[in-house]
This record gives C-alpha cells, structure tokens and sequence, in this order.
C-alpha cells in the first residue's frame, strides 16, 4: 500500500479493508490531495483478491464536511480547463467506488455535507447515527452538487434530489434513512457495535458470491426485460451454481456445517 497524508488504509485478517478519511483537523474536508489518494486507495482495494468488502469512514467526529472551502476558493482563482482536470478528478473518484467489484458499506457520524453525499450515495450500502447531520449544500456557495448529482439521484431519486440540492436544507441520520440514503440507523453510542454486526454479516457470505451478485445487478438496474438481459440473468445463475463457492455452499447447508468460503477472491464466477 502507498503512503497516504490524507487517507488511511487499515486491513483486517478478516478479509476486509477500511479506508478512512482522514484530516480530522479539517472535518473530513477533501481537496485535491484528498481525491487523488482516495482514487489511488480504491484502486489498489480494488487489485486486491484478498479483500472480501470495504468499509468508507470518516476519523473522528465527523464523517466528512464536502469541499474544503480553502481549496475551493483557490480553484476559483484557476482557469476553466484546471477546473476542469480538477472535476474529472472527482468524477472519477466517484465512480471508481460506485464501480469497485466488492460491497461498500458507509459508516456515517456527525456531519455529511456536500461532496461526502456523493461517496456516500455511491457505495452499495450505508449507515449511521440517528442525529448525524447531512446537506447538500453547494447551492448555499453558490455552486451546484454537479459531479455527484447521478449518484444522489440514483440514492434517493429525483424528487428528493430536487428538494434537498434546491434549498440546501440539513437533515438528520433518521430523515436519511426515510429517504434510503441510510440504511439503517442508531444512537451515536451504538454506531461502533453496529458496524461490527454488519460486518458479521458480510464475512458470512461467499466472497465470489457477493462479487457475482454486484456485477449482476449493475446489468439488471435500470435495463428492460429484453431478451438479452433474459440471457445474461439465466447465464449467470448458471456459472454461479457451478462455480467452487457455489458448490461449497449448497454442500454446507445440506450437511448443517458453515461453508467454507475460498480466500482467493479472484476465482470469481463472470457471468
């Protein structure tokens, strides 16, 4: 692994790695530094065979408070095309994680406000504290939520979307879950034990599985009952069944045994 200023990595014998953010001094905030290292981490996560899921966290009181306002007030001084570079940089931050092979889980506490909807809103899963506070909240600088707007749309649909990027209004861990931002949520003093108990869940299920399963869903979401989406579906049930993990797991719930799940995360089924 690479040595980060802005992020830290952190590997349990478990099979999962954790990528935190962390300039705890700055609440979270990314800059550039902050996003060019969050693009390097996720692509070594995502080389790695060994690693089942990934957990996104933010160090200290706060999961992330967006943009660093430093930062973004000497972009303003920049010219459009390193405006640009800078966008793109963002953009690709984004979907490296909406895209990344394994499950991701957010863990959300204190403040999510801005640019921290989006990495939020593209993992496949998050949960947080009851009072956490969140916001969308570039309209109030007079910018707009543009990279991460495809993604908070997907998260909590379009009319939310609109309310919450139009008024910049905050709103708690409790009013995201209603949303389905947040998928579960718990008193601030129970966030830690409750991220030990999704965790427990993730590790009981097959890697590959898991892997197969996220792959399958991208074709399926959004996409038409065509005959070709037909035979991707058929298709991969069919591999699956057949693969080592798939094998091992029927095997153990007939014999009453825990499966037995490989380490090797590569020896994926591919529809």
């Amino acid at each position: 692994m690479s040595d980060f200023t802005t992020v830290e990595v952190s590997h349990d014998p478990c099979g999962f790695a954790t990528l935190w953010l962390s300039r705890e001094d700055k609440h979270n905030a990314f800059n550039a530094l902050m996003i060019r290292e969050l693009n390097i981490a996720l692509g070594q996560l995502a080389d790695d065979a060994g690693v089942r899921f990934v957990l996104l966290r933010g160090r200290g009181r706060h999961f992330s408070a967006g943009a660093d306002l430093a930062w973004m007030q000497q972009s303003a001084q920049l010219d459009f095309n390193t405006n640009l570079d800078d966008a793109r940089e963002l953009g690709e931050l984004m979907y490296a994680l909406h895209r990344i092979k394994v499950p991701t889980l957010a863990v959300v506490q204190g403040a999510a406000f801005g640019g921290a909807l989006g990495l939020i809103s593209c993992c496949d899963m998050a949960i947080g504290a009851e009072d956490a506070q969140l916001c969308l909240s570039e309209v109030r600088i007079g910018l707009a939520p543009a990279v991460i707007s495809p993604f908070v749309v997907k998260a909590i649909g379009e009319r939310a979307a609109r309310r919450y990027a139009l008024t910049a209004e905050r709103f708690s861990g409790l009013q995201a879950q209603a949303l389905g931002l947040l998928a579960e949520v718990y008193p601030a003093s129970q966030l830690e034990a409750s991220v030990n108990q999704w965790v427990e869940t993730l590790l009981a299920n097959s890697p590959q599985a898991m892997r197969a399963t996220k792959e399958l869903l991208r074709e399926v979401d959004g996409g038409t009952l065509s005959p070709g989406l037909r035979r991707y579906c058929e298709n991969a049930i069919a591999r699956i069944r057949v693969s080592a993990e798939g094998q091992e797991g029927l095997r153990a719930f007939l014999e009453k045994r825990q499966p037995a799940w490989q380490a090797d995360a590569n020896k994926e089924p591919r529809p």
